[in-house]
Formats: C-alpha cells, sequence, structure tokens
C-alpha cells in the first residue's frame, strides 16, 4: 500500500447531514495505524461526497486531510481499562426490549445516521438503537444497549463486517448514554474513540452493542462502548470522548 491514497466517504456513509459517520472514518484511520488499539481524533468535520486524503503519519499513526487542514488522526494508544472491565453484556431479550422502547419513543434530535438512523434498514445502516436496559447491567451500572442483526449487504468480500463498521457500532452507543444516562441534549459529537477489536464479526447473526458513562464535566462526557455476540463473547471495545458543540445566539 501508498504512503497515501484519496478516499470518498460516500453520502450514505453520513452521520449528521453532509458529515462522514464518526464511527466509519475512525475504523478507515484505525486501519492504516500500526496498533491493536488506537485513539481517532476528530479535529474538524469530514465531508461526504468529497476527496479526502489518508497518510500514514510518525510513530505508526495515520492522518485525513483537505488541502492544509487536518481533519482527523489516529495513533497507537492504550485504553484505560482492559477487556476484564468491561460489563457484562446484558441478554439478547433485554438488549432486545431496550431496543424496542427507543424505537418506540426516540429522543428529539435524532439524524439519518447511518449508525443509529430510525429511517435504516439493515442492509442501509447498523441501528445501533440503544435504549435503557431495566435494572442496568452487572454490579449495579447504568446500561443502554440494543440487539441487531447486520444485513449480508454490509459484509466484506469474506463475509465479515468490516473493521471500519466494526468501529462504527462502537460510536452512536456514546451517543445514547450521554443522552439517556446524562440527560445531555441533542447534538453532541465525537471528539475521541479509542477501540481495541478482538475478533473477527461474523453478518448474518446477532449482536449486542451497549455502552455506559465513565465520566462527565462541563460540555465533555466520556462513555465506555462494546459489542458481543448473542451469547456475551466479548468482540471489541472502546472508550469515547463526547463534546456538546457551544451554543451560538441567535440574532
Amino acid at each position: 500500500m501508498t504512503d497515501f491514497e484519496t478516499i470518498t466517504v460516500p453520502d450514505h456513509l453520513c452521520g449528521y447531514p453532509g458529515v462522514a459517520f464518526g464511527g466509519y472514518v475512525a475504523g478507515l484511520l484505525a486501519g492504516r495505524a500500526a496498533a491493536k488499539t488506537v485513539r481517532v481524533d476528530f479535529r474538524r468535520p469530514v465531508p461526504t461526497g468529497t476527496p479526502v486524503l489518508l497518510t500514514g503519519a510518525a510513530g505508526g499513526g495515520a492522518e485525513l486531510t483537505s488541502g492544509e487542514l487536518l481533519l482527523a488522526a489516529a495513533t497507537p494508544a492504550e485504553l484505560g481499562t482492559d477487556a476484564s472491565d468491561v460489563p457484562e453484556a446484558p441478554s439478547w431479550a433485554a438488549a432486545s426490549a431496550a431496543a424496542e422502547a427507543y424505537r418506540a419513543a426516540p429522543p428529539d434530535g435524532s439524524t439519518d445516521c447511518f449508525g443509529c438512523g430510525l429511517d435504516r434498514t439493515p442492509a442501509t445502516g447498523l441501528r445501533q438503537h440503544c435504549g435503557l436496559v431495566p435494572g442496568g447491567g452487572s454490579g449495579g451500572a447504568g446500561l443502554v444497549a440494543t440487539a441487531w442483526t447486520p444485513s449480508p449487504a454490509l459484509a466484506s468480500p469474506d463475509g465479515l463486517l468490516p473493521p471500519e463498521l466494526v468501529w462504527g457500532s462502537l460510536d452512536c452507543p456514546g451517543n445514547a448514554a450521554g443522552r439517556l444516562l446524562g440527560g445531555r441534549p441533542a447534538g453532541a459529537v465525537t471528539a475521541a474513540l479509542t477501540a481495541r477489536l478482538l475478533r473477527p464479526v461474523p453478518v448474518g447473526e446477532g449482536l449486542l452493542t451497549y455502552a455506559w458513562l465513565l465520566g462527565s464535566e462541563g460540555r465533555k462526557y466520556t462513555v465506555g462502548t462494546a459489542l458481543a455476540t448473542a451469547a456475551g463473547d466479548l468482540c471489541a471495545f472502546a472508550e469515547a470522548l463526547w463534546v456538546q458543540p457551544r451554543r451560538t445566539v441567535q440574532a
């Protein structure tokens, strides 16, 4: 592979309108980083439908740029927790009930996001519809979760969920945790996502995604997210920093 390549994120892979889905972008960058655990920092929105430059960076990292502007950067990193610290996955029944409750009464501010859009089908989105898990998770920790089955239409040629979509599944649940567990308003964005992928993820089989709050201060909050099989075997986990944009005053 060359030291650089020009990529264009397709329009359907959006988070907010015209803005590339952050989890997907993070996965693309992580694929160029020489590490098992990677942190991706988002500096500016990555546009859809516009060519941008993906390059390697010093220290085994990668960068996404547009002209002279740095859009996002990936660096080898360490997580503050390991797999043994990840809360136990909820049951398939509990995660399914949480997802149905979310879809029945979604919070305001929902968008046509590839990761969590309500109008997406299994073939056109990840459908990360994370609702509250009654009673929380093991140890009493509050959890949001969803049960979902990725469509074969999302598979790579090897029949697996591509790594960039595994990263994608770890993104939107953090928004749900902030909103449903932390009372945050709509409009927050992912500022940084650090993830470790543990095993290949098949399509056409049931999966569980869940998230929990780690901390909150001012406009920022941190979350943990995880992806597991329907039986609860951990596939990937992450920590994310989310930020609420400063409100603008309308004239």
